[in-house]
């Protein structure tokens, strides 16, 4: 079995789980791999989008703690009264 579809370190980028995570989906898709091969592909495209996910969330977290309450509903006419 391929080093690449076992339990193997997570990515060090969201890009490059992305990339990870598009390469077995295609080889998934494509009928590339055997039955036990497919598991394993399986079970490391989950471990690629909980990292993925944990990673967007990091991000979320940031952008809210950085903008704080500079985030406002957009109310066009008090833009119009401004003007």
């Amino acid at each position: 079995m391929s080093k690449k579809l076992s339990s193997a370190a997570l990515p060090s980028s969201f890009e490059e789980a992305m990339a990870e995570l598009d390469e077995l989906v295609a080889r998934m898709e494509a009928g590339e791999l055997p039955l036990e091969a497919s598991v394993a592909a399986y079970k490391r495209g989950s471990e690629l989008v909980k990292y993925c996910a944990a990673q967007l969330e990091k991000v979320d977290q940031q952008v809210k703690v950085l903008e704080g309450d500079m985030l406002k509903p957009f109310n066009a006419e008090r833009i119009e009264a401004d003007e």
